[in-house]
């Protein structure tokens, strides 16, 4: 795959493409460097470390712990796709709107703007009032009001609507998802600084534990990173067979009796459920706040044994984990629907019957594969924590959620610069092979 994007830089067409999707990408990057109006930058920064705050923060490059103009970024869009997506598979009007092909996947990008736009507005006042809230998070000049709310709940909605406009732009003209990877420039974007802390920590420690600790957790994020490729590409192939001949996907008849396979990631949920886990271990922190001075008791023991990194808030994460993967997958997965359209289209699977027992099959096979992709995303979760907590080393925040962000956009966009490539080497192919059949006979 590395070589697909060494030789990308060779063919003009890609080069333009990916100097393009640079470009773009610096110019979001840019943006993130400009803060809201009204904002106090470096006191915010200090109430925003943990937590879904955090992981916001995390996911956007260091943008809400600023509250840039971009602060929101593409969040809204990822919800708003997220739950776009489940409710194609419940509502009629939407499901049908999927199976009308450009048209309607056209019609359903727009409903998702419109929806991301809303939610962007809605968590953009939400934020700007915890702001407000607190007269330290603003800047010199500025008060608390609802003039304040205004200015940057507007900001933040345009920073939204822009960074949409960046991310399809990409897609359109460039190289990848235009979102993944503006969510990766952000991610990305907060390592340099990180590792010049922890190099700083290096030089400072002579003695062998602490070089010992660093190694320890150098050689884990290595470890994490070669295990979240395994299971990232890793799928259970499931054989099908096809009775009678069926369209190719290039307009091709395939012969009857021609065997392929239906492929099952293990973890099929990505990072969603850790997204949603990670929501709702933010309502006790809520909870909190707002009992601090009528139940002090309740705030007490809250703060005691629901904050991150305690036993109790860790289990419950991974409850949540689990919870959510196995909700999502089976919203995402139909092994009813996908029974039906095998059997529609001759297709069964060897030594199981077509119908209710091929759904009970996939059924089955969804559920285990969920099982080890829940486990899955709960070490990934939990590990960064441990592994924090025993080397006590805080200038690198070591999260296996961002790890897994990149690591699968990483591979994505590299798959698509194969494919980009297969296709000019079987145009180039082609081409050849008609100028040497014109000049065969013109000779």
């Amino acid at each position: 795959m590395l070589r697909a994007f060494r030789d990308a830089f060779r063919i003009p067409d890609l080069q333009r493409k990916i100097v393009f999707t640079l470009l773009l990408l610096a110019v979001y990057r840019l943006g993130s460097s400009i803060p809201t109006p009204g904002v106090n930058s470096a006191a915010l920064s200090q109430g925003t470390n943990s937590g879904l705050f955090g992981l916001i923060s995390m996911i956007s490059g260091g943008n809400l712990s600023q509250f840039s103009i971009f602060a929101l970024g593409v969040l809204p869009y990822i919800t708003a796709s997220i739950v776009i997506q489940l409710l194609t598979t419940t509502l009629p009007p939407l499901e049908k709107l999927s199976k009308e092909g450009e048209e309607g996947r056209k019609k359903i990008n727009q409903y998702t703007r419109y929806a991301a736009v809303a939610l962007g507005t809605f968590q953009a006042a939400f934020f700007a009032s915890f702001i407000n809230a607190d007269p330290s998070y603003l800047a010199v000049g500025w008060e608390p009001g609802l003039f304040t709310i205004l200015v940057m709940v507007l900001t933040q909605v345009a920073g939204i609507a822009f960074t949409m406009w960046i991310g399809e732009r990409i897609t359109e003209v460039g190289v990848g998802n235009g979102i993944s990877l503006i969510i990766t420039s952000g991610i990305i974007a907060m390592y340099p600084r990180e590792i010049a802390a922890t190099a700083v920590l290096v030089r400072e420690s002579a003695d062998a534990p602490w070089l010992l600790r660093i190694v320890a957790f150098i050689a884990v994020i290595l470890v994490t990173i070669a295990g979240i490729v395994y299971v990232y590409q890793a799928e259970r192939r499931v054989p099908v067979t096809y009775a009678r001949a069926r369209g190719g996907a290039a307009g091709q008849a395939r012969s009857a009796g021609q065997a392929t396979w239906l492929p099952i990631k293990v973890n099929q949920a990505g990072v969603i459920p850790v997204i949603f886990a990670s929501a709702m271990l933010i309502i006790p922190n809520l909870i909190q706040n707002a009992t601090a001075t009528r139940a002090p008791g309740v705030s007490s023991w809250i703060a005691t044994y629901l904050t991150f990194g305690q036993p109790l808030y860790i289990a419950l994460e991974a409850l949540l984990i689990f919870g959510f993967t196995y909700l999502y997958n089976s919203v995402q997965f139909d092994p009813k629907r996908i029974a039906e359209q095998l059997r529609e289209a001759g297709g069964f699977i060897p030594g199981v019957r077509p119908g209710t027992p091929t759904a009970e099959f996939l059924g089955t096979i969804s559920s285990r594969l969920s099982l080890w992709g829940a486990i899955f995303l709960v070490v990934l979760t939990i590990l960064p924590q441990l592994v924090q907590k025993a080397t006590s080393i805080t200038t690198f925040q070591f999260s296996g959620t961002g790890l897994l962000i990149i690591v699968g956009v990483a591979l994505e966009t590299l798959k698509q610069l194969e494919a980009q490539l297969t296709v000019r080497r079987y145009d180039g192919f082609i081409s050849k092979g008609r100028i040497r059949g014109r000049m065969n006979r013109d000779n």
